[in-house]
């Protein structure tokens, strides 16, 4: 279940970057100088790297980690 809200969320976040309705205007100002575009894109960068958390927290591959570890214990601990 986890999974499939995490790949809805991502594709929810991946139709969001497609944001044509900030491309004609720079208008609003946010904080009266930056551009409402600019604000956009680095909420949606935070947005981003909170779901890459999401991904990495919840949806990794164990069997990779059990993998890597054999391998270390394999080659003496390096």
């Amino acid at each position: 279940m986890v999974n499939r809200a995490l790949a809805a969320l991502a594709v929810l976040l991946y139709v969001l970057h497609q944001d044509t309705w900030f491309w004609t205007s720079a208008r609003p100002l946010v904080f009266g100088f930056l551009p409402v575009g600019l604000v956009y894109h680095a909420a949606y960068c935070v947005a981003i790297a909170g779901l890459m958390w999401l991904l990495v927290r919840y949806a990794w591959p164990e069997h990779l980690e059990v993998a890597a570890e054999r391998r270390r214990e394999r080659e003496g601990g390096r």
